[in-house]
């Protein structure tokens, strides 16, 4: 299955804060443990690692959380 994201793509998403840009450092197609926390993944539904560009904050988000940076 083709992805929509790679590595390396800037992207953005809704977080409570409002919309929070960065960029993706890791995809995950398992499941996987992050921040105490299960994140379930898979090949068909990756989720992503994505550093913040403001904070350098990481945040893992499935991918119909992510749009592409305009």
């Amino acid at each position: 299955m083709a992805h929509k994201f790679k590595i390396g793509d800037h992207v953005t998403w809704n977080s409570e804060a409002g919309h929070v840009s960065g960029k993706i450092i890791k995809m995950h197609t398992k499941d996987f443990n992050y921040k105490g926390y299960t994140h379930h993944a898979s090949e068909d539904e990756p989720q992503y690692e994505i550093q913040s560009d403001k904070s350098d904050h990481i945040a893992a988000h499935k991918e119909s959380a992510l749009h592409p940076k305009k």
